[in-house]
């Protein structure tokens, strides 16, 4: 394996602190790994494919005139080290950890256009540079949206990090301290993830890598499929409708979902309908829609609500996903 380090460039402020704690608390053992030095360095390493073979990286990021916890009013220093079967791999591995960490996008002026309404403008000067995270390896995404559907985010953890001790591949010998597997490929998935009867779970047997109900086994089982063998093209950056609606094809996977993996797969202007911390966060901000009209409802009025903000209401549903973590 050959070492190579490099510094990331950053335009603009930068939430590291935000991007990384939602780095740590979705972690899966052995692919991923997130921490924090004694002197306040971030750090998060992971690993993935390659065109020239199985790799790994690490970010770390260290504050720059920062005081006490101040970390949001100061500057970042991002350093990347990657650790490539081949040297023809770097431009890509690069290009995957900015579109990891947001790093393209323009966020003094996405800071100016949401802060432009009273609403959110007190939710960006507490969380300037508020990132929308990517992905590095989009088909493992499209899984993890799945099996993270109407659960919470240590469960999804759970089965995620026994999908990877069953289904994995060893990752060995890494530089960098946790690293130690490659998430399943698509069609380890599709082919070794046993279906059961609808109406079951999965948890009634401890061998089985998904312990989830039959019909979120079936949409992980189909959705490796249609990936593995060519179905189903998802990809960073791809044209957001189509991606929308070839998610949406697939059984098992609706609107949130395909919503949601839009916006880390580099779409600007998703907005994850129907989620209920938009409306908890909408209602630390002063907006949400009144309490006795039905859920649905409500939902479609803060819909109507965000067009404002286009076209960059993934921003904006992450600083309300943020002040609902404050309430």
């Amino acid at each position: 394996m050959e070492l190579v380090g490099v510094p990331l460039g950053v335009w603009g402020p930068f939430d590291a602190p935000g991007l990384f704690a939602f780095l740590a608390a979705r972690a899966i053992d052995g692919v991923e790994r997130a921490g924090i030095d004694d002197d306040g360095t971030l750090r998060f390493a992971r690993t993935m494919r390659l065109p020239g073979g199985p790799a790994a990286f690490e970010i770390t990021a260290a504050a720059v005139g920062a005081t006490g916890a101040e970390t949001n009013a100061c500057s970042w220093e991002l350093r990347l080290s990657l650790e490539l079967a081949s040297s023809d791999d770097e431009a890509e591995a690069i290009n995957r950890v900015r579109r990891l960490l947001d790093l393209n996008a323009d966020l003094a002026r996405i800071d100016e256009v949401l802060a432009a309404d009273p609403a959110l403008a007190p939710l960006v000067a507490t969380v300037p540079g508020i990132r929308a995270l990517g992905v590095v390896e989009p088909h493992e995404y499209v899984i993890r949206a799945i099996v993270g559907q109407q659960i919470t985010v240590a469960a999804a953890r759970t089965h995620l990090n026994r999908l990877t001790v069953r289904l994995g591949q060893p990752y060995l010998n890494s530089a960098f301290s946790g690293l130690t597997s490659l998430f399943p490929t698509m069609a380890a998935i599709a082919n070794e993830v046993p279906m059961t009867e609808p109406g079951t779970l999965e948890a009634s047997d401890p061998e089985r890598p998904l312990r989830l109900p039959a019909r979120v086994v079936a949409a992980v089982v189909g959705a490796a499929r249609a990936l593995a063998d060519g179905t189903l093209i998802v990809a960073a950056n791809a044209e957001a409708q189509t991606l929308r609606e070839s998610l949406t094809t697939l059984p098992g996977v609706g609107p949130w979902t395909a919503e949601y993996l839009a916006l880390r797969l580099g779409d600007q202007d998703a907005w994850p309908i129907g989620d209920v911390a938009l409306l908890a966060g909408a209602a630390a901000a002063g907006i949400a829609p009144p309490l006795d009209l039905s859920p649905g409802r409500r939902h479609r009025l803060l819909a109507e609500r965000a067009k404002a903000w286009a076209p960059y209401r993934s921003y904006a549903a992450l600083h309300l996903w943020r002040a609902a973590l404050e309430l």
